[in-house]
């Protein structure tokens, strides 16, 4: 079994699809009878080192997608469902999450386990922030409900904690008004620290950066407005329907699967960096960095934002999300060189108090739930 990281290969020895919180519960207290069994569990796979892989139970999240309760402002959803699913309930009622992925093809429990960084969390933080109730099972086999009022220790260790303190089983997570339509803004910024700074002064609904070949681009989008800001008056705009727009990365990775790159290794690269000493390190790596670094269909993010009440994250209160998302192209640098880089990046964004994205665990903490 692989995931979309292709970094990491293992085989489970065996693979349950639970259907409720009771079957996880079951599987929990049968795998506790065994001495340092692993168990993962696993969404759609999307991560990039290995994290949703194990030798031991693989639990399927995929066998709990269903959408249990919509109201005027929150959803309870089974923790295998994707952020696509979730959308499809909400909008009907003109709501959605406040902050949605870029990719909606991933599950909540799996970015709720990561924290969930989207283009909206320079507002509302992270997807782990805007969690009301999380309902899990425990490391014992104990189905537990808990909230910022109700065992908060665990819901704090739960959210961001990338599966080691229990499974989450389903999440009740915060809705807010959704638009029809949006202002999808792009402006060309002269450096890093200036595309760093325009994110934080520019007002949007979504803000998010990419280094290209042709330089530094800030995107900012605005919801049912009529026309930009001031200060993106001369930038390119397009107007397109909120559907259209959560879902625009759909043609790019139909693109990619039928150019073969989706199915490629992606040793992605991701830290999270204090935003005052953010663009120092961003440079110097994209000094170093050629093209083969990064592979033919690889992307360089760059996104401003908040983290909100997530401990497990241990990121900085303003914080710069600065991601390289590598490619193992034909031609280009091996899994083996990206992977090597990563390790330099993370060595690098430690030294400046950051962390890498995901969370990596902390190294006292067992695997094995």
């Amino acid at each position: 079994m692989r995931d979309f990281g292709g970094v990491a290969l293992r085989t489970p020895r065996l693979v349950v699809r639970p259907s409720s919180a009771a079957e996880i519960a079951a599987v929990v207290r049968s795998a506790a009878t065994e001495d340092a069994v692993e168990m993962v569990a696993r969404g759609c796979g999307h991560s990039s080192r290995g994290e949703s892989l194990t030798d031991g139970i693989a639990l399927d999240m995929r066998g709990m997608t269903a959408v249990h309760r919509v109201s005027e402002d929150s959803v309870t959803v089974d923790a295998g469902a994707t952020w696509r699913e979730v959308l499809d309930a909400a909008l009907p009622n003109r709501l959605m999450p406040p902050v949605l992925t870029d990719y909606l093809d991933l599950t909540v429990g799996g970015t709720l386990s990561a924290a969930g960084i989207g283009g909206a969390s320079h507002i509302f933080g992270t997807q782990a922030a805007n969690v009301i109730e999380l309902e899990a099972v425990t490391p014992e086999g104990e189905i537990v409900n808990c909230s910022p009022s109700h065992r908060r220790h665990l819901f704090d260790s739960l959210r961001a904690g990338m599966g080691r303190h229990g499974v989450i089983a389903t999440a009740t997570l915060r809705l807010i008004a959704a638009p029809e339509r949006v202002l999808s803004c792009r402006m060309h910024c002269a450096s890093i620290v200036e595309l760093i700074a325009e994110q934080g002064r520019i007002s949007a609904d979504h803000i998010s950066g990419q280094v290209k070949s042709s330089g530094f681009e800030l995107k900012a989008v605005l919801y049912d407005a009529s026309s930009p800001p001031s200060a993106l008056s001369h930038t390119d705009v397009e107007e397109l329907t909120f559907v259209e727009f959560a879902d625009r990365l759909r043609p790019d990775v139909e693109k990619l699967v039928e150019l073969g790159e989706w199915e490629r290794p992606h040793p992605w690269g991701q830290v999270i960096l204090p935003a005052t000493q953010a663009a120092p390190l961003i440079e110097q790596t994209l000094t170093h960095a050629t093209p083969d670094d990064i592979g033919l269909s690889g992307v360089i993010l760059i996104k401003r934002f908040r983290p909100g009440q997530v401990p497990m994250l241990r990121a900085p209160s303003d914080a710069v999300l600065f991601a390289l998302l590598r490619t193992a192209s034909p031609g280009c640098h091996s899994v083996a060189q990206m992977s090597a880089a990563n390790d330099q990046l993370y060595a690098r964004a430690q030294a400046i108090g950051g962390v890498p994205y995901p969370p990596q665990p902390i190294a006292d903490l067992a695997r094995a739930i």
